[in-house]
């Protein structure tokens, strides 16, 4: 269910895509993992999209002692409107999660094999985000996130029963400005991406990451190699 990902874009054509007038420069990688910083894109005090590093593990603002509270690197959807870790974030708090595609694996325990996911070129897209800033008992923030997921489109349903949701860039103004609607209209832009938006390309089964470019990799692609013995 999207436990990694990879943001192998250079930083400018990033910045481009998402409009923020920040100019980071962090490095490409193609293996994130939860814990890790991870780039995110967010409304400022005068609505203007900004470029942030931020933990990729919720803490809701009510945690009292990180080390036990899960880490909270995905949020169901359905949840935000009920579930006290998310809504807060939901209305003061969505953000955009910059990424090239992400990793699923599919098959029986101990032979598990890797898909990398993604978009036509130029790859590039965004997880719906939520973040929070929570505070530590010395007086230092910590900023975190997490990423939405839904149902599975037909694509990552040959893989997983959850999807990360990816949304629409017509969407991006609507998700990142949600201060003034109800708490279910995000619920709208949260669904499954197009059956059609990704493709699945099959991995090696040990130390397999983003593939080279020019790989291709379809839907029917999954279909056939989830029903074949992993290789060793």
């Amino acid at each position: 269910m999207c436990s990694r990902y990879d943001l192998t874009t250079p930083p400018e054509a990033v910045r481009a895509y998402f409009g923020y007038r920040d100019t980071p420069n962090f490095p490409p990688r193609d293996n994130i993992r939860p814990t890790e910083p991870i780039a995110v894109v967010l409304l400022d005090a005068d609505g203007e999209r900004r470029f942030r590093l931020m933990r990729w593990g919720l803490l809701p603002h009510f945690v009292k002692d990180p080390k036990t509270f899960p880490t909270l690197f995905h949020a169901r959807s359905k949840e935000l409107p009920s579930k006290p870790s998310f809504r807060n974030a939901a209305r003061r708090r969505p953000c955009l999660i910059p990424a090239d595609g992400f990793y699923e694996w599919t098959g029986p325990k101990g032979q598990r094999r890797p898909y990398y996911l993604r978009p036509e070129p130029p790859h590039r897209f965004a997880f719906a985000g939520l973040y929070e800033n929570w505070s530590e008992p010395e007086g230092g923030v910590i900023d975190t996130a997490t990423i939405l997921t839904c149902e599975p489109n037909a694509t990552v349903a040959l893989l997983h029963n959850r999807m990360p949701v990816i949304l629409a860039p017509e969407c991006y103004d609507a998700w990142l400005d949600m201060k003034d609607v109800s708490a279910e209209e995000p619920l709208a832009m949260t669904g499954p991406a197009p059956d059609d938006l990704l493709e699945a390309i099959p991995l090696p089964a040990k130390g397999g990451t983003k593939p080279k470019a020019g790989t291709k990799g379809t839907g029917e692609d999954a279909k056939k190699k989830s029903s074949e013995p992993p290789l060793l």
